[in-house]
């Protein structure tokens, strides 16, 4: 692809987002999507005032010049120019596992927090492959924020936690985050203390999914919704998490831990498990009647790409769904009618 070609691409997805821009410079929103927009190679966050582009080229090298015309370009345009503070390069198929995290290539430094909906979020740009905010759940935030209200939550797979973090902003009375690694819910930990949320130990669990379903089903503890967000595939000594193969399994497991009248919001990431797989999973799961689809939530199309930047086709259709990261909300019946 051309130097002039990459350009018009940005051009044209930087017109698309530009209600996204606030003044302070403090939200975070995808740029450019190039699996949608144009080049599957080139991938950009704007995380506040700090640039992540994604080189996602099989050859990295091959993708460099890419990375750098993409830097140049957004340097020097209008809407970018005089703020833009700091950026950082991940290579999808680097050699080294700081490739893969993300080094500094402009700046002193990434920024350390964005703000969504009026909430902060801690953010540490290269502590992971990806930026430890997902921004294709950003309606499910919102949605969290609108409707937990008094309500206790179970946020499996927290990752850093801001699913959790959304919920306690609408005014959850409890959210129990949980994830294997520490260093994540501590990411989760700052954002409470910058939002003045209280941090209690106990509502941070670090302990493998499995352990946790099961002493929580021990305790008889039940919660009003439990959030399933699990990763892509793992396994670990106590079983294992495929979410192209058996993510029914998953939900089943969760399913008891709820109260009667309760939510369990569900999350699918599969590249290669079409919407309509998903929602036939979803469908066979209600048909004994104790649970029921009652919405699926959309993905932002600054992460979709907009239907004037949209170009090819996804490799499986997320239809009914608008992306392959499918969400779906379901409320859960008891036949004890526990709450």
């Amino acid at each position: 692809m051309t130097s002039e070609s990459i350009r018009l691409l940005l051009e044209k997805a930087i017109a698309s987002r530009v209600a996204l821009f606030d003044s302070r410079h403090e939200s975070a929103f995808r740029l450019f999507n190039g699996f949608t927009e144009g080049n599957p190679d080139l991938v950009i966050d704007l995380y506040a005032r700090t640039l992540v582009i994604h080189n996602y080229a099989d050859e990295p090298e091959g993708g460099q010049a890419l990375a750098s015309e993409a830097l140049a370009f957004i340097q020097s345009h209008p809407l970018t120019i005089e703020w833009l503070r700091a950026a950082v390069l991940k290579l999808r198929n680097g050699k080294t596992p700081q490739e893969k995290r993300g080094q500094l290539i402009f700046g002193e430094s990434p920024d350390r927090k964005i703000k969504e909906h009026g909430i902060w979020y801690s953010v540490d740009l290269i502590m992971n492959r990806d930026t430890s905010l997902y921004l294709d759940t950003r309606n499910l935030r919102k949605w969290l924020m609108e409707n937990l209200r008094d309500q206790t939550v179970l946020n499996t797979f927290a990752y850093t936690g801001s699913l959790g973090v959304a919920a306690l902003a609408g005014g959850a009375k409890r959210v129990l985050q949980h994830d294997l690694n520490r260093q994540f819910l501590n990411v989760a930990k700052t954002s409470y203390t910058l939002n003045g949320f209280p941090v209690h130990k106990q509502d941070f669990v670090t302990t493998d999914f499995f352990t946790l379903i099961g002493r929580l089903k021990h305790t008889r503890e039940l919660f009003d919704c439990v959030l399933i967000d699990p990763p892509f595939f793992s396994t670990t000594s106590k079983g294992r998490v495929d979410q192209e193969q058996d993510s029914a399994r998953l939900i089943n497991k969760v399913r008891p831990l709820i109260a009667d009248g309760g939510y369990l919001v569900a999350i699918n990431n599969a590249l290669y498990v079409s919407g309509q797989e998903y929602l036939s999973s979803l469908e066979e799961l209600c048909t004994d009647g104790y649970l029921k689809i009652v919405q699926m939530i959309s993905v932002p199309e600054d992460f979709t790409g907009y239907p004037e930047t949209r170009s090819g086709h996804p490799i499986t259709d997320p239809a009914p769904f608008n992306h392959s990261t499918k969400i779906a909300v379901l409320r859960v019946k008891r036949k004890d009618e526990r709450h």
